[in-house]
């Protein structure tokens, strides 16, 4: 196939047009599911504070080419928030790794590609590293790997994600502030990484809002709580022994944290020897600030191409 083949991007009707929806019991929680397309199985895992419907501007057309599977964390959206535990071990990535594993396989697909987006992506970080006779490809937006950016932590770095060390306190103290009025929290967080809130569909805003309720807050803290203690120490054993076996593609925004603060592709290269990836002129959501430039390449790589990379900043 050539880039001739690609199926066109199009402005969805809706939000996640044409997908149906499953609720899949795995062994550590309730995950609802999107599904929809035919073709090689492609996991999208999305980010905090969003849901699955963020892929909506490029999942309609990946699943013209692909089986699209684009679930919902534990802990977010409508997925089930199962108790974190006093170490929060049942929110660490390898947790949420083990879910679509296991979903993965309930569907009949042994080996997959996995793109993901902020928390979404260090999953697949983790499951590329955990499983990696089952991940064909990883696709992260926007991150370098947790390892790199705990043991690297700069005050310019520290101020704009403050919200990893604030979450992760012990509950209920960031429960309780966040709860008090969610809408505010999420216009504030979307909003705050120099972007304005004007790239998102209003229909995916209003589902941000209507998510963040308290137990999905408490899960999120569990989440980073879990990433601050667990996941780091799980990457620090790792660091220099394990690598990556799959083709690896990163992109970043040039005007996100990844861009100001980290040396993306020379971190990345610590874990994954084959790496491509390059920034794009956009912020801290990529698939939904410019699904233009995300799509093609997301298309192109899964496809098993090398993606042109040559992007106008």
């Amino acid at each position: 196939m050539t880039r001739t083949d690609m199926p066109e991007l199009t402005a969805p009707k809706q939000l996640m047009e044409g997908f149906r929806r499953e609720r899949i019991q795995t062994s550590g929680a309730e995950i609802n599911v999107a599904i929809a397309g035919n073709g090689p199985p492609l996991l999208l895992l999305h980010g905090n504070p969003l849901t699955h419907v963020s892929w909506h501007r490029i999942a309609p057309a990946l699943a013209k080419s692909f089986t699209v599977i684009a679930p919902d964390l534990r802990g977010y959206g409508d997925s089930s928030k199962p108790d974190g535990g006093e170490d929060h071990a049942a929110y660490t990535f390898r947790a949420m790794a083990q879910d679509f594993l296991e979903i993965m396989s309930g569907l009949g697909f042994e080996t997959f590609g996995v793109a993901g987006h902020d928390r979404g992506a260090r999953v697949a970080f983790r499951m590329a590293l955990d499983a990696p006779e089952r991940v064909t490809a990883l696709a992260a937006l926007d991150i370098v790997p947790t390892y790199n950016v705990l043991s690297q932590v700069s005050l310019g770095w520290g101020l704009e994600a403050y919200h990893w060390f604030f979450m992760a306190q012990k509950a209920p103290f960031p429960e309780d502030l966040l709860s008090a009025d969610p809408a505010y929290y999420i216009n504030y967080k979307l909003n705050k990484k120099n972007v304005g809130l004007e790239i998102f569909s209003p229909e995916a805003m209003a589902e941000y809002i209507r998510c963040t309720t308290r137990e999905q807050i408490h899960a999120v803290c569990e989440d980073y709580r879990a990433t601050v203690s667990l996941d780091f120490e799980m990457d620090t054993a790792d660091f220099g022994k394990r690598k990556i076996d799959c083709p690896v593609l990163v992109l970043w925004g040039s005007n996100s944290h990844c861009g100001r603060h980290f040396k993306v592709l020379e971190d990345w290269g610590q874990w994954a020897p084959d790496l491509r990836g390059t920034p794009i002129p956009t912020g801290h959501y990529p698939a939904e600030h410019r699904p233009d430039i995300v799509y093609p390449i997301f298309w192109e790589f899964f496809s098993g191409k090398e993606p042109n990379l040559d992007v106008p900043q």
